[in-house]
């Protein structure tokens, strides 16, 4: 596994980015194409969900791995 990259979103209107492996980027894009989701969309509604104790990079790898359990 690489080194986290950083990958730019626009949530509700302001730029952000996330660092993530390929692996999970890949994972994540795949299942907001599944959902027929942006992943701009698919973030903003993980980041509405997080809270405050996590970062986005980690909740967006915390749902990827949930997403794949449930598979």
């Amino acid at each position: 596994m690489a080194r986290p990259k950083k990958h730019s979103l626009t949530l509700r209107g302001h730029r952000t980015s996330v660092s993530l492996e390929d692996e999970f980027w890949q994972a994540f894009t795949e299942i907001a194409a599944r959902r027929g989701l942006s992943v701009n969309e698919l973030a903003a509604r993980i980041d509405a969900e997080r809270g405050m104790e996590s970062g986005l990079a980690s909740a967006i790898r915390l749902f990827v791995l949930a997403e794949l359990r449930t598979r």
